[in-house]
């Protein structure tokens, strides 16, 4: 069985990365992030989130 895709919409996105919702949309637009969902409704991959927010993080 494949594994399927847990996905949030863009708020949640950008709260979880602390960035503007603008951000994310800009992100995706630009081919950083993947954009999922329907025209009216976008959502974005947890995990594509979490790495993009690994690498964003400093150095511990």
């Amino acid at each position: 069985m494949s594994e399927r895709r847990r996905t949030v919409p863009t708020e949640l996105a950008a709260l979880a990365l602390g960035v503007e919702k603008a951000t994310i949309r800009k992100w995706a637009s630009q081919g950083k992030l993947t954009r999922y969902g329907t025209p009216g409704r976008a959502e974005y991959d947890l995990d594509e989130l979490m790495a993009i927010a690994r690498r964003r993080s400093p150095p511990e």
